[in-house]
Formats: C-alpha cells, sequence, structure tokens
C-alpha cells in the first residue's frame, strides 16, 4: 500500500514538475505547481512527518501559491496575451543540463541504495521544526522573510494602475 502511495505521489509530482516547466500559460504553471506541492505533503505523510505535511499544504500550497497566482493574474490581466518568450537562445543550454542531469541522477541509481540513516525519535514534530528552524536556519528564515516580502512589493508596484496624462506635455507612463 506505502509503495502504490508513494508511486503515485511521485509521479504526480514529476507531472507537476514538468507542467511547471512545460507550459505557456503563467496559471497553469502555477497550478501544476500546487499539484507538485501537494505530492510532495503526501510523501512527507508517508515519511512519518504529518506537521512538515500540513505546513507544506498550509504555507506553500495556501499561501504563497495563491500569492503566484495573484501576481500572474495582476502582470497579465491588461494585455490577455502571454508574455514574450524570453528564453528562446537559452533552449540548447537547457537541454544540456537537463541530460547532465539525467546522466549523473542515472550514475546514482546504478550505484544503488545507501543505507538510510535512522531518523530521529521527534523528526517532523512541531518541536524540532521549530528548534531548528529558530536556531540552525534563523538567518535563512529572516532572509526568506525579506525576500518574499520585497515580492509583495514587486507585485504591487508592478500591478498598479498608469498615471492618467494630465495634458500639461507630460508623457503618459
Amino acid at each position: 500500500m506505502e509503495v502504490a502511495l508513494f508511486s503515485l505521489a511521485a509521479a504526480g509530482a514529476l507531472a507537476g514538475g514538468v507542467g511547471v516547466v512545460a507550459s505557456r500559460l503563467p496559471v497553469r504553471n502555477v497550478l501544476s505547481l500546487l499539484l507538485v506541492l501537494v505530492c510532495v505533503a503526501v510523501l512527507y505523510l508517508l515519511l512519518a512527518a504529518p506537521f512538515i505535511a500540513v505546513l507544506q499544504v498550509i504555507v506553500y500550497a495556501g499561501a504563497i501559491v495563491v500569492l503566484f497566482l495573484f501576481v500572474v493574474m495582476l502582470l497579465h490581466v491588461r494585455s490577455g496575451e502571454p508574455p514574450p518568450d524570453r528564453l528562446r537562445g537559452q533552449r540548447p543550454l537547457s537541454v544540456l543540463l537537463v541530460a547532465s542531469l539525467l546522466a549523473a541522477l542515472a550514475a546514482v541509481v546504478r550505484a544503488g541504495p545507501a543505507a538510510p540513516a535512522p531518523a530521529p525519535e521527534d523528526f517532523g514534530t512541531a518541536q524540532a521544526v521549530g528548534r531548528v528552524l529558530f536556531t540552525t536556519y534563523l538567518l535563512a528564515f529572516e532572509v526568506a522573510s525579506v525576500i518574499l516580502l520585497a515580492g509583495i512589493v514587486a507585485a504591487v508596484v508592478l500591478g498598479r494602475p498608469a498615471r492618467p496624462a494630465t495634458g500639461r506635455g507630460e508623457e503618459r507612463r
């Protein structure tokens, strides 16, 4: 039962990941990201870490994906057109990087599974996550908070309506 659920969640995460990078519509990209996050939450449940699974759904799937949807809709609601394809010249490099990643992944799989280290007794509990988050990773947590705040401010600035022309020779932005 666990192997079947793991396989289903892993396949869903892979399909969502492909959807994130392959779809040309930003809303579909965000919804594919939502599929990835939900499947990863199922994987956390299989690892006996229910608190991290709940955090995954609430924080990432609930808050950040909704923020992404708002940003995507704010930036593309006026034109109604998909954004221009700016990655056209980078496709050969991306194919090379993906091929390298797949070769490295195949080498790791061919080497065989390593013996997994036993999980700590309190793995995935609220106390363990809080202790690590506010001691070991406090700086990373604060930096991530500032980056998210900067993203929110940038989305508001980019999404605000243009100023109307005043008629005094000023150009409309």
